[in-house]
């Protein structure tokens, strides 16, 4: 597959030559690299070959054959909960985006499923983050796709994460509020969790309602680095499905996931592991090196027999670990 990677020149880079804005633009080559691929007219604008000093106007297309940018590790191990005609059930790994963006094209679920799973045109119903493992469903088709993405839209499908979380989770907590950007934080996809009895029509989108179960809670330290307190794994059933929700309530809620980066105890981790500057007391405060999150369940409507798909993600060894180290350590304190 030939990754192809498309812009439009804003204004702000008008005036440029192609080299400068793409220099400036994409820094992971340098001017000397840059040019010995517009010399190989692997970039286009406006769909046609042009010399590294051409001038960019706004609004110029800049098309760029990207097959050798270097892309991250990541875990491909994907395994078939359930297929049919119509649809894959997959359980996805950690670690592993769902679609291509940014430094991820070939090291992506939907990538694998078109290069190892004969798909033409994967089409992903429920995209769950890099770092979340469980249950994606895959449609085949058009129609199959649309049915899907209806169930999951009317609110008829039935979800199931489990989650590890900081501290000692309650039996049962139900949690209804809006999702608005955090104004604190310097990361702008930043959301936090505001409770509310019922949704303003202005804020009707970012309406979200969770219901979590504590499932259990252990003690015990598992690292010298890090005095840590104990750990809960939890139900959380959603009845709505807003980016983040999970993760940002229960960090309003004095619960973060662990091992999450950005809606953890700690603001600034997330931005030193952007730098590439995490120090050994982060990562022993963080637990895990993702945020332990798990799609475990969905029951849906099949697209086209109608009866009830019932499908499980069993826990993923990496959470099961943890749990298990600090259930040991507790033991041999």
């Amino acid at each position: 597959m030939k990754r192809r990677i498309q812009f439009h020149i804003p204004q702000a880079y008008a005036g440029l030559s192609l080299l400068e804005f793409l220099a400036q633009r994409f820094p992971y080559h340098d001017q000397t690299g840059w040019a010995e691929r517009i010399a190989q007219h692997r970039l286009q604008v406006n769909h046609r070959p042009v010399e590294a000093a051409c001038a960019l106007a706004r609004g110029d297309l800049v098309e760029y054959i990207a097959s050798d940018i270097p892309e991250p590790r990541v875990n491909l191990d994907v395994t078939v909960i359930f297929e049919d005609a119509d649809l894959f059930a997959i359980n996805k790994p950690p670690n592993l985006p769902s679609h291509p963006g940014g430094r991820y094209f070939q090291h992506t679920l939907w990538a694998r499923l078109k290069t190892h799973f004969g798909l033409a045109q994967p089409m992903l119903i429920n995209r769950l983050d890099r770092e979340t493992s469980g249950l994606t469903l895959v449609a085949k088709n058009e129609q199959a796709a649309k049915e899907l993405r209806t169930e999951f839209s009317s609110r008829r499908v039935e979800k199931k994460y489990l989650a590890l979380v900081e501290g000692v989770f309650p039996p049962r907590l139900a949690a209804r509020g809006l999702l608005l950007p955090d104004p604190d934080s310097p990361v702008k996809k930043k959301v936090k969790f505001v409770s509310a009895e019922v949704a303003p029509p202005e804020h009707a989108s970012r309406w979200a309602e969770t219901v979590f179960q504590g499932l259990e809670t252990v003690s015990g330290d598992v690292s010298k680095a890090w005095k840590s307190g104990p750990v809960s794994l939890i139900e959380a059933l959603p009845t709505t499905g807003r980016l983040h929700q999970i993760r940002a309530t229960l960090q309003t809620l004095g619960f973060p996931v662990v091992g999450d980066k950005l809606y953890g105890h700690d603001p600034a981790i997330f931005v030193r592991f952007c730098k590439d500057e995490l120090t050994d007391e982060d990562r022993a405060r963080l637990r895990m090196d993702r945020q332990a999150l798990h799609a475990a369940s969905l029951r849906i409507q099949h697209p086209r027999t109608r009866r009830m798909l019932e499908l499980e993600a069993p826990l993923p060894a990496d959470m099961a670990a943890l749990l298990a180290a600090m259930r040991a350590a507790r033991l041999n304190p």
